[in-house]
């Protein structure tokens, strides 16, 4: 495993919370990917080699896309699934099933944190990535959501984090 030093971890929306919910071709969405690759530039730039993603649907999945691109020119970048529960993706669409199942493939490390789901499972995910980061990456629209309780326990942590606002 990786030391904490070199691990940035990812929050944000699911479509639910984004303005634009699942339609990617909306120029916010784009705009939103583009700010998200930029930005893992220069966490890679800065230091970071491994990072963690937490495998939901919408941001999460974008993070990890970015990341995968990332790792193509740059080969000692390494992607950890923290998967909450290991039926996570069991109401998703097939479409979001089969994005989730391609990118866990290509993932270095998948890390079940619990096998069954818990009402609590999600956050023991969150809390597993910033016990193991030293920097949080999150997308964040300011509403009240997972998004931000993971951004406090971050903050409260000792995390540097950087927010991209959605």
């Amino acid at each position: 495993m990786p030391g904490r030093e070199i691990t940035c971890c990812f929050t944000g929306h699911r479509p639910v919370r984004l303005p634009w919910s699942t339609n990617e071709k909306d120029p916010r969405c784009i705009s939103l990917k583009e700010q998200i690759a930029a930005s893992l530039e220069g966490i890679y730039a800065s230091g970071y080699r491994h990072f963690i993603s937490g495998m939901a649907i919408g941001c999460d999945t974008y993070f990890a896309e970015a990341v995968l691109a990332l790792r193509e020119r740059h080969p000692d970048v390494t992607l950890e699934a923290a998967v909450p529960c290991d039926d996570q993706a069991d109401r998703w669409t097939k479409r979001q099933q089969a994005v989730y199942a391609d990118i866990l493939s290509r993932c270095d490390t998948v890390t079940h944190v619990s096998h069954l789901y818990t009402p609590d499972c999600m956050m023991r995910r969150n809390e597993y990535m910033i016990e193991h980061s030293s920097l949080l990456l999150a997308c964040f629209s300011g509403r009240g959501s997972g998004t931000m309780k993971t951004i406090l326990c971050a903050e409260r942590s000792g995390l540097r984090t950087i927010i991209l606002d959605i």
